[in-house]
């Protein structure tokens, strides 16, 4: 079976797709029908060898042979020394796999809670849908937010294994649209902390391999 990743293929790891992780990078040095074997992961900031616990899930991201840039998540299955040693990693097959667009983040639709204050306190909203570049709201009977309003957004990701991540962050309001006979409104994220753009990645990642999942 051929697979994207091939024997060379440089990887990024996250450890922890809920948490503020560490990221590591690794080799891939050998292929499985379901399985693929890296070096031992070292930490991109220290260059200390990770020592990963069977079972530990993992979010792995490489470049393919086509220079096109993917995502799965993964798990520590065992060690093997064929003269390096090695981690075994569950492949869960390409069709798994979610594309990263360069130009422009993952996009999800899911109805998530989100406060906004607009600078008369906070109000409830329901996300039609979310990047890690902004977010469109269900306005219900809400009034339209005028164009290029600043808000302020506390924003609750639920993760699939039951955590949930809060962010805050502004944002500016760019227009209000209609899909379905619903009222829509677009924001754009602004001044957003990296650690809460990563967290936004990985829930749109995870969100999106749920949906593979539940598709076959």
């Amino acid at each position: 079976m051929k697979m994207r990743l091939s024997i060379g293929s440089s990887i990024i790891i996250d450890k922890d797709l809920t948490e503020n992780s560490d990221k590591y990078k690794s080799k891939v040095v050998d292929l499985g029908q379901d399985h693929f074997m890296i070096d031992y992961p070292i930490h991109m900031e220290t260059d200390r060898t990770a020592f990963f616990m069977d079972g530990t899930q993992l979010l792995v991201t490489f470049v393919d042979q086509l220079k096109m840039s993917y995502a799965f998540r993964t798990e520590v299955k065992g060690r093997v020394n064929r003269g390096i040693p090695m981690l075994q990693l569950s492949y869960p097959g390409d069709q798994e796999l979610v594309k990263i667009q360069r130009r422009e983040y993952v996009r999800v639709e899911t109805p998530i809670d989100v406060a906004v204050n607009d600078g008369r306190g906070f109000d409830q909203y329901v996300a039609e849908d979310i990047s890690a570049g902004g977010i469109a709201l269900h306005l219900g009977q809400k009034e339209e937010f005028e164009e290029n309003q600043r808000l302020s957004l506390f924003i609750a990701l639920p993760f699939l294994n039951d955590d949930i991540y809060y962010v805050r962050t502004d944002a500016l309001a760019v227009r209000t649209w209609e899909k379905d006979g619903r009222r829509l409104a677009s924001l754009q994220f602004i001044d957003t902390m990296d650690a809460d753009r990563q967290h936004i990645i990985r829930f749109c990642f995870e969100r999106q391999l749920q949906s593979r999942k539940e598709a076959l």
